[in-house]
């Protein structure tokens, strides 16, 4: 594959010397980008200089308008640092016209946004464009019509070099791009960055799958499933604009602190306003103050509690005991018991939510008594059922039938009410069971309960049986594996009508209740049907990293094949033993050796050893962060809880202790999963520290 820079090494530029580009191609590609930059800053020029004042017939109008018009400003922004194209593709003939021998190509210059000239004329073409996609597929064996494929290699934002694949020459040999193996191995200084430049055609077949279906991504450390989570967002945007934007988006991730790392990814695509959310967040209708035991947390997060929460819920409807009598006027209308029982009775078998129910059965009752006016011969029109309907007596016998239900109210009482919670459980869970899911001290009230985060989840699933949680358009769902069935649930309920991207690994499912299969976990989400697919191609974890750590997959993982890395440097590897006492001065001396690398570094500690480590790196003047915050080119080091290492990436990572990290979970499983998350943070090194003996699987 040649490749051509301004200097032998792709990473540096020579300037280039003043005249005519002539027949040098690398002058006229800057040529061409710096055009395309003119013409982006014009695009903009050009919406700035639009007068809105008086286009809106009124202020809401206006208001809308004026948001779309700052939203169109900021999409147009040229991002300093970020190159405007990262490809260019060479077509054998027009795409769409006629393929006929002697029918002209057309060349066109992929990037994250579209550019045209004044004239119209695109000078950049969206990467999520159709005629963009051979950019991610064609091969020499389907090449797509494309003659030739293009990638540029940048430094800060200047273009430096370029490396041409010629897909229908057999004289060319086929090897791997050191530009795509460049961009790969870049260090990774501040928040998760697109993958847009180094998307692979597994990854693109995902990212451009219908927007209809739910796909469901099982990848292994390294594989980039959060990105290609993130960019099939983009896509989706991007093809099916109008129907997102009614329906809406959102990405839910594990945690705030993931989601601060990963927030800056689609602006970066031009999609500003996509949602960001934790399970935790979605389900905050109580003040999350206590917390449960490892059992009690999967008793509440068992899917069996939906139906337990389903009977209570329901517990309270009565048939009626006396008939309704309904005065209007000097005349006197009386619904008798069997026919109200059996207004009741029609509600109750029905598949609508309580509260649906509870809104109709006044209105029910209120048209039985129109058709006693209408034999009467009166003529009564919807505003007197309106009126019957808001009668006293109607009132009262929807109160005694049908009463009002709280979710917070009704969970609490489930929670706190060993009798209440026999009759809603019976069946379902046994005596031990309840005993556990039982809180151990009854609250007062919602107020001053001490809500876990399960029983959060509760909540929602309760509010959900009153009234309907409405749908969005598209869910991305990270770090799927973690959740519970209840949890499940919960995320499902917020995309009943659209679709859903689940992201996961089974191998790094750190919670008790973690899901133990795929198929399970889509039955509990309502997508059932959904497409399943693997990624084994690594692209960020070192080869001897990753199969270190894949030592582990028989035990926490068995039905996984282990991941295979890309990565043609082994990365900078290390397993150290010290001895009792020394180990807080052996984590000091790798992180400032891995200080004098580029890029970020991480120490990953279990997490009660993170306040010593803290200390200990504050009287070291060893500045740090904590995960999440952005790393600078002053402090790079950030000090990582094992619970909060999921999902983050870091150059170079420096783990402290396994087996402290394995102990701090509630079971060996657990632990060895938490491990396996621990040990696949690193980009470019890995140091492994340890006092204590390491799991069985890793001291061999």
């Amino acid at each position: 594959m040649p490749s051509h820079a301004q200097s032998q090494d792709h990473s540096t530029s020579t300037p280039v010397p003043p005249g005519p580009a002539g027949g040098d191609p690398l002058r006229r590609e800057r040529d061409h980008l710096a055009a395309s930059r003119a013409a982006l800053r014009a695009m903009r020029a050009d919406v700035e200089a639009m007068d809105i004042s008086d286009v809106s017939g009124n202020w809401v109008d206006a208001k809308i308008l004026a948001a779309a018009y700052e939203a169109r400003i900021v999409a147009l922004a040229d991002l300093a640092g970020t190159p405007l194209f990262f490809g260019r593709l060479d077509y054998g003939h027009a795409p769409g016209a006629d393929t006929a021998e002697g029918a002209e190509g057309e060349s066109f210059y992929i990037g994250r946004r579209h550019v045209h000239d004044a004239a119209g004329d695109p000078m950049v073409i969206d990467w999520r464009a159709p005629v963009s996609q051979p950019f991610y597929r064609a091969s020499r064996a389907e090449p797509m019509d494309v003659v030739l494929r293009r990638r540029f290699g940048y430094t800060g934002g200047e273009l430096t070099a370029y490396e041409d694949e010629h897909l229908t020459d057999p004289a060319e040999s086929e090897t791997a791009s050191r530009l795509l193996q460049t961009e790969i191995e870049r260090p990774r200084v501040g928040p998760m960055r697109d993958i847009v430049a180094t998307i692979q055609p597994e990854q693109d077949e995902i990212v451009r799958a219908g927007v209809t279906g739910t796909v469901c991504v099982q990848g292994a450390p390294g594989t980039g499933k959060t990105a290609v989570g993130l960019h099939r967002v983009a896509y989706l945007l991007y093809a099916h604009r109008e129907r997102l934007a009614r329906a809406g988006t959102l990405v839910i991730g594990p945690n705030a602190s993931f989601l601060r790392y990963i927030e800056q990814v689609l602006p970066a695509l031009g999609e500003l306003h996509v949602k960001q959310a934790t399970v935790d967040s979605l389900v905050a209708h109580v003040p999350v103050r206590g917390t449960d035991s490892a059992e009690a947390a999967r008793l509440k997060g068992d899917a069996r509690m939906a139906e337990v929460l389903r009977r209570a819920v329901r517990s309270g409807i009565r048939m009626p005991q006396e008939p309704v009598v309904v005065v209007r006027g000097s005349r006197r209308w009386r619904v008798p018991v069997y026919e109200l029982e059996e207004i009741v009775r029609e509600l109750a078998g029905r598949d609508i939510r309580y509260g649906a129910a509870h809104d109709a059965l006044p209105q029910r009752i209120a048209h039985a008594v129109l058709v006693q006016m209408e034999r009467a011969g009166e003529a009564p029109d919807d505003r007197v059922q309106d009126a019957v309907a808001r009668n006293s007596a109607v009132k009262a016998a929807v109160k005694a039938c049908w009463p009002p239900v709280d979710p917070a109210k009704l969970v609490l009482r489930l929670l706190s009410d060993a009798e209440f919670l026999a009759e809603a459980a019976d069946g379902i869970l046994d005596p031990e069971e309840q005993r556990t899911v039982l809180w151990p001290k009854p609250a007062r009230g919602p107020a001053s309960a001490k809500w876990t985060a399960a029983d959060a989840v509760l909540v929602d699933e309760a509010q959900d049986l009153v009234q309907r949680t409405p749908s969005l358009g598209h869910v991305v769902l990270d770090e799927a594996q973690d959740l519970s069935p209840m949890q499940y649930r919960a995320v499902g309920r917020r995309c009943s009508t659209g679709s859903a991207t689940v992201l996961g690994d089974i191998a790094q499912g750190t919670t008790p209740w973690a899901t133990a299969s795929w198929a399970e976990a889509l039955q509990h989400l309502g997508k059932p049907g959904a497409r399943v697919e693997e990624l084994t191609r690594g692209f960020r974890v070192p080869r001897e990293v990753i199969g270190y750590a894949s030592r582990l997959l028989p035990q926490i993982a068995p039905d996984l094949a282990p991941a295979t890395s890309v990565r043609e440097a082994g990365g900078d590897f290390a397993v150290q033993a010290v001895p009792e006492g020394e180990l807080e001065a052996a984590v000091l001396a790798a992180c400032e050796k891995a200080l004098g690398h580029e890029g970020s570094v991480g120490l990953i500690a279990a997490d009660p050893d993170v306040p010593a480590l803290s200390a200990a790196l504050t009287a070291a003047g060893l500045p740090f962060l904590a995960p999440g915050e952005e790393t600078s080119a002053d402090t790079r080091l950030t000090l990582v809880p094992a619970s909060l290492a999921k999902g983050l990436e870091y150059d170079y990572v420096v783990l402290a202790e396994p087996a402290a990290v394995v102990a701090a979970e509630p079971d060996p499983r657990t632990g060895l999963r938490r491990l396996y998350v621990t040990l696949t943070r690193a980009v470019s090194g890995l140091t492994v520290l340890h006092a204590q003996p390491l799991p069985e699987a890793l001291a061999s």
